[in-house]
């Protein structure tokens, strides 16, 4: 079943939420900690583990890893699926960043994330001093991460 909290998604400038949920380790994690830690926090959402375009996603931001942690971004996966196979999809594709087993959807739902059969739409959303500062509402899957690099780079040039 389709949800319309999609048709309202967190907007570029609204002040980053706030939620929980277990990591692939099975440690719960508090993105306000994540937030004051980091430069930026790049928060994505994918429908499911181990298919194919969250694959893609995923590997695109492994492959890109380093370019981001360069830019102070902190990598934080987010998909309804169970923490052990948070954990499959993270040691199989060698995932460098944090998955988040949304299980109970307090992140989903704190960043208004739609979702069609009970799985999350993809979304990106980049968090700098506790406001979002970009969105990706359609969540690209292999460009993902030069996205980001892209943004952050005009952000800084000043155009």
């Amino acid at each position: 079943m389709f949800s319309f909290a999609s048709a309202n998604p967190v907007k570029v400038g609204e002040t980053a939420p706030l939620a929980s949920a277990l990591d692939h380790t099975g440690t719960t994690l508090d993105l306000a900690k994540v937030y004051a830690q980091n430069k930026y926090t790049l928060v994505y959402f994918y429908p499911k583990a181990d298919t194919p375009g969250c694959t893609a996603q995923g590997c695109a931001l492994r492959d890109s890893y380093d370019k981001l942690t360069e830019q102070g971004i902190a990598v934080i996966g987010v998909s309804t699926d169970k923490v052990d196979s948070q954990a499959a999809f993270r040691t199989k594709y060698s995932l460098p960043f944090t998955l988040l087993a949304d299980t109970e959807k307090a992140v989903v739902k704190a960043f208004r994330v739609g979702s069609l059969f009970g799985f999350s739409s993809r979304q990106a959303y980049l968090i700098n001093d506790g406001k979002v500062v970009y969105a990706d509402h359609k969540g690209s899957t292999g460009q993902q991460a030069d996205d980001v690099l892209g943004f952050i780079a005009k952000a800084s040039s000043g155009t």
